[in-house]
């Protein structure tokens, strides 16, 4: 198993979840769309060559975000990470997978 946490602006946080659900991430034993989500505040300054969904280039920007956490079978983290992707409205997802331990 993998766990993914992801960061997300909440007018897109249920579309971006439901991604990753449809792509098989979120499933603990008899139980699916597992997640855990907590709301903070993201920070980030677009550089000249971006192309920013929200803020300006050259100006730091702070917005509310979520943090989204959930687990994915091994065969599926590569679809479901490309999902991510897809979904998201970042040019550049801020994401982090760790492999998990079966103890």
């Amino acid at each position: 198993m993998y766990k993914l946490a992801f960061f997300v602006p909440e007018e897109d946080l249920e579309q971006v979840k439901q991604a990753l659900f449809n792509a098989g991430a979120g499933k603990i034993g008899n139980y699916d769309r597992c997640c855990w989500q907590v709301k903070g505040v993201g920070q980030f300054r677009p550089l000249p060559d971006s192309n920013p969904h929200i803020g300006v280039q050259g100006v730091v920007e702070q917005l509310p975000e979520w943090k989204v956490e959930l687990v994915c079978e091994d065969v599926l983290i590569g679809q479901v990470v490309a999902a991510l992707k897809q979904a998201h409205p970042y040019e550049e997802v801020a994401y982090e997978v760790w492999q998990l331990a079966d103890i």
